[in-house]
């Protein structure tokens, strides 16, 4: 039975979480978004500013068109409402793959088996997360980025576009890593690092 989303943001992020949504069979309703300028994404409505969750709660479930850590973080926590996991049907999810509820996975990402990934991440486009990888809740890993095996990545995290993190290391939550990075150590001290291989920003 095709699931009734509605989408937590109608920006750039929120059509492409809407893309999976009806890529994959199921309807979106519609969109909150506290841009009042924000009327429409192609012919769906915005029904109102986040604060309208209340009125749908008992009529839709919930996903996050949301690129901010934090604010996932924040708005998950006042919602009392049944959240939606997005899977693009152009990913690859294998076997033993455990996905948090809300998490978002788009076109071309492949999730190799007994990877796991928590509540409210982004898995975005062409994403590889390799086998036995951890990923906390409210992660965003960019495209293209590339987890290797047993990777742990914490949470409220970002491993920007094209980033590489070596196979058996962690990266501690709070963390950024800079678009085209490669994470060769361990990184055990919250903050954005750059460069191949990363150094931190001061």
């Amino acid at each position: 039975m095709p699931e009734q989303v509605i989408v937590l943001g109608a920006g750039g992020h929120g059509k492409v979480v809407a893309d999976a949504i009806l890529s994959a069979g199921d309807t979106v309703l519609g969109f909150l978004d506290d841009d009042p300028d924000r009327n429409a994404v192609w012919d769906i409505p915005v029904l109102g500013p986040f604060g309208a969750w209340e009125s749908w709660a008992d009529r839709a479930v919930f996903v996050f068109g949301l690129g901010n850590n934090a604010l996932r973080r924040e708005l998950s926590g006042q919602m009392q409402v049944k959240w939606h996991t997005a899977v693009h049907p152009a990913a690859r999810v294998g076997r033993g793959v455990v996905l948090g509820e809300g998490t978002v996975v788009l076109a071309g990402a492949v999730l190799n088996a007994d990877a796991a990934v928590g509540s409210h991440c982004i898995i975005n486009t062409g994403v590889i997360v390799e086998h036995d990888c951890r990923v906390g809740a409210c992660t965003h890993i960019s495209p293209r980025a590339v987890l290797c095996g047993t990777v742990l990545v914490g949470e409220e995290s970002h491993i920007g576009a094209g980033a590489v993190v070596r196979n058996n290391l962690r990266v501690c939550s709070h963390t950024v890593v800079g678009a085209g990075s490669v994470v060769v150590r361990d990184i055990t001290e919250p903050g954005t690092y750059v460069g191949v291989p990363v150094r931190r920003l001061p």
